[in-house]
Order: structure tokens, then sequence, then C-alpha cells
């Protein structure tokens, strides 16, 4: 008889999903995150380890065009699809128009909260579906993303300047 202190083997799981543009396969423990699966076994080290709680957003990503906490979504759980990752937003050299925004508007300080703070805006604008959102709506629908700097009037900023409304 197996006593509590007994487990069998943990089985790997072979993951496959289309990161910043390119496929990736990785074999996995079943339990390891999106998160992990990206900085440990991807070397992509822009999504970050605030809280592992899912309270921060610093590991926000998107997968499918949505946001997504990578500290609490299993890599298993998002097999064959979409992720983009702070790594991946720029193309062909150019910056992305929120990434640009954030250095024109000085949106962040210590720069940790940074890469989750960047996709979460660029998701919350397809999210909204609008081109004229307030400082309160824009504040809303950021309140996952936590900065500790307190950059958020230049967050809000650089939104509105993707919005094109200084």
């Amino acid at each position: 008889m197996a006593t509590i202190l007994e487990h069998p083997a943990v089985q790997s799981a072979t993951v496959t999903f289309n990161v910043n543009g390119e496929s990736r396969r990785l074999e996995l423990d079943p339990r390891t995150t999106l998160l992990d699966a990206l900085r440990d076994h991807l070397d992509l080290t822009g999504s970050k380890k605030g809280c592992d709680q899912g309270q921060c957003g610093a590991c926000t990503v998107l997968v499918d065009g949505r946001r997504v906490l990578s500290c609490l979504t299993l890599a298993a759980a998002v097999k064959d699809r979409d992720i983009t990752t702070i790594e991946g937003l720029a193309q062909g050299g150019q910056l992305h128009p929120m990434q640009a925004a954030f250095i024109e508007c000085d949106a962040f300080q210590c720069g940790y909260c940074t890469p989750g703070q960047i996709l979460s805006a660029v998701a919350m604008l397809k999210e909204a579906g609008v081109d004229q959102l307030t400082d309160d709506e824009i504040r809303e629908r950021l309140s996952g993303n936590i900065c500790r700097c307190g950059a958020y009037p230049n967050i809000v900023a650089a939104v509105r300047h993707v919005l094109g409304k200084p």
C-alpha cells in the first residue's frame, strides 16, 4: 500500500505553441506555468515574476491577442495558441506604437512592470474597441497592473498618445 508521501512519477507533457510568430515545442512538467516556460525554457525574460499570485500584472502576456496572467496559466493550457511577449511586440525593428509612447511619455521608472503594462495596454485598446476612453476608463481597464513607482499619470498619457489624444 502507498503511503501519503509517495507520489507516482510525474509524466512530461509535450507543449507546442506559437511564441512571437515562431512555433516552439517544449517537453515540460505538466504543472509548469506559462511564465516559467517562457522565462526558464525559452529565455524570454521580458515577462516578470512579480507576486506569483496573479495580483500585480507584471507577468502579463497576450494569448490569441487577449491579456493573460502567465503566472496563473499552465503552459499546457495554451497548447497550439498564439503567445505574444514584450520581445515579440516590435515588428521589423520598429517599436510598437505603445512601446514608443511609453518612451515618449516617460511612462516608467524602474521598468519592472513596464512589459506587463505595455501588453495590457495594447490588449485593452483592442478589447475596448473604441478610440475614445476617458482617463478614468483607462485607469480602470489597466487596474490589474500595479506600478510600485507610481508612474500611473504617464502610463495614462502614453495610452492617450496612442489614441491620438494627448
